[in-house]
């Protein structure tokens, strides 16, 4: 996504439906990106900057159904084994129509993609064909929509120039027209206009050609073409490569292409490495590699260990599970981090595969998990009231700027006679009553939550567990702790109940308010309803004073507070 103007650019939300296990490898050029995906097919490469949410095993329909409840729905694509795609959301629409996925839509430059494996491809020879002449046939099939599309064609042949005439026919739908890229001399048919890379401005009238496998063959045969070395049938694409190994070669004369494509059986151990990733908790590390992958990726495994080949993987009925203490099996500590390496030995390969494995050292570091009544997050409680909102906490000390700390899920068990009542599942707030909010200036993660204010039976108790992730802003390492602290719940007409410190502050200053509203109320009754004064008698302090004058102002002075009583008396 491009950015005009250095503006900062659109959120995005990206549902990953996954039915089958993938290895993610995500780039996201300052995209504030979103990521819902299931875990358990997911493994996401490295350690991307993007916030996620981990989706449980839906079906297709509840996948846009989940989506939709998040927004409007921009675009949905199914693709059959990508390798690569490319979204250019500069294509996206800003305000998008209700989302009603066709089949074979063509999606623009919005969406680019590759498939994992290549076209099939089938050749023949063409019986009664005398010559050395062999032709390379391309057919892309109609798209959903009917517009101008140019496909770039890339011809490579690896035999020397001169050594074998080749014929290259290309038929498409009338709007398409073909750019070739070829490094042979070689004749072209094609449909539509076409032009040859090194000259791009010169456009070609195309040639009426068949539009069936079997009068494309026919059209091989016209210009002497003994062997058909590809026919590929294509859906509408933007590029498209071939690539022949030599020249020459083909299969036995047959009226119908055959299959010529060889399968491709090998383990991959590149892939298979990357599949180990470390799980860190309770000072254990642990590794699982499930057998099923290990089967689909071709690989035979002979050994599973860490540096010390006594530390051995078991073998768990579906899955090898490699585990050791940090104490053992050459683990080795600093301040920070544990590390050790995996040793791999493969059946297919004479040498091991070997990967550096790490997890943090949890042993510096201590998770604390606090209640608090008030956003301002200062005095923590053990308390809180039926229908009043709780603010929580988690924190972990001592704070290290390399490592980012992130809320799992968070529950509220109110006893085996109640509901537990779930408030954070997979990152997000479960329900309109949490409220995920923004951490603290240290990096503490904070939500808040509203209590119901009636339940049947009234919980007296509760337990609060969250659990959250410490991970590494460099390495691809994360460990988990769960921690819980005890809740006494009270409800507003409980008699007897304990107060909390915020209530008691509200009422000590409630009530000083209002003494002091009142004192003032009363003085300025008294000010303007008191009889006037005689000031003469009052102020002859060394005269002597009738007696009922003198009681008088004893009384007056007596009663009255500084420092208006003093001025009184001068």
């Amino acid at each position: 996504m491009s950015r005009p103007n250095g503006t900062r650019p659109r959120g995005v939300l990206l549902v990953l439906g996954i039915d089958k296990y993938v290895i993610v490898s995500l780039k996201t050029p300052g995209i504030p990106l979103h990521l819902a995906f299931n875990p358990n097919l997911v493994t996401l490469k490295g350690s991307p900057e993007v916030n996620t949410t981990r989706l449980s095993v839906f079906a297709k329909s509840q996948i846009l159904n989940w989506a939709h409840a998040q927004g409007a729905i921009t675009s949905v694509a199914k693709l059959n084994d990508p390798r690569s795609i490319l979204l250019h959301l500069d294509q996206a629409p800003r305000s998008p129509p209700s989302c009603s996925p066709e089949p074979h839509m063509d999606m623009g430059r919005m969406l680019e993609w590759q498939p994992l494996a290549g076209a099939s491809v089938r050749g023949c020879r063409l019986a009664g064909v005398t010559g050395q002449k062999e032709a390379h046939i391309l057919r892309v099939l109609p798209g959903s929509e009917a517009r101008p599309r140019t496909v770039t064609v890339n011809v490579e042949l690896m035999c020397p120039s001169g050594d074998r005439d080749t014929v290259l026919i290309l038929q498409g739908p009338p709007y398409v027209s073909w750019l070739i890229d070829a490094n042979h001399d070689m004749q072209i048919r094609a449909t539509g206009e076409y032009s040859v890379k090194i000259f791009p401005e010169n456009n070609m009238p195309g040639f009426a050609l068949p539009n069936t496998p079997q009068g494309l063959l026919e059209e091989a045969r016209r210009h002497n073409a003994s062997v058909v070395a590809s026919f590929v049938e294509l859906p509408l694409a933007n590029a498209v490569s071939l690539r022949a190994s030599r020249c020459g070669s083909g299969p036995q004369t047959s009226p119908t292409p055959v299959q010529t494509t060889p399968p491709k059986e090998s383990c991959n151990p590149a892939l298979l490495m990357s599949l180990i990733q470390p799980k860190c908790s309770d000072d254990i590390m642990t590794l699982v590699l499930k057998k099923n992958l290990i089967s689909t990726l071709k690989c035979t495994i002979t050994s599973l260990t860490f540096l010390d080949p006594s530390c051995q993987a078991e073998d768990r009925d579906d899955q090898l599970v490699l585990r050791s203490a940090y104490s053992t099996c050459d683990m080795e500590l600093t301040e920070n981090v544990v590390s050790n390496e995996v040793v791999v030995n493969l059946l297919s390969s004479s040498s091991p595969q070997r990967k550096k494995v790490q997890c943090i050292n949890m042993e510096n570091f201590s998770f604390q998990l606090g209640l608090y009544l008030t956003p301002q997050f200062l005095q923590a409680s053990t308390t809180i009231e039926l229908g009043q909102q709780g603010f929580v906490q988690v924190s972990v000390s001592p704070s290290n700027p390399e490592l980012m700390l992130q809320l799992d899920s968070c529950q509220l068990d109110l006893g085996p006679e109640a509901e537990t009542v779930e408030l954070i599942q997979s990152q997000a707030p479960k329900g309109s009553c949490v409220s995920l909010l923004s951490p603290s200036p240290h990096g503490d993660v904070r939500f808040s939550f509203l209590l119901r204010s009636y339940m049947v039976p009234t919980p007296k108790t509760g337990t609060l567990s969250c659990t959250v992730a410490l991970s590494s802003r460099t390495w691809s390492l994360e460990v988990h702790r769960t921690l819980s602290m005890h809740l006494n719940i009270v409800s507003p007409g409980m008699p007897g109940k304990t107060l909390v410190l915020p209530a008691v502050l509200g009422i000590t200053f409630g009530t000083f308010l209002i003494g002091a509203l009142l004192t003032a109320t009363l003085w300025f009754i008294y000010s303007h309803t008191r009889p006037p004064s005689k000031r003469e008698p009052v102020v002859a302090v060394a005269a002597p004073a009738s007696s009922e004058s003198s009681s008088t102002n004893h009384s007056i002075g007596s009663t009255q507070s500084t420092p208006c009583s003093t001025s009184s008396m001068a």
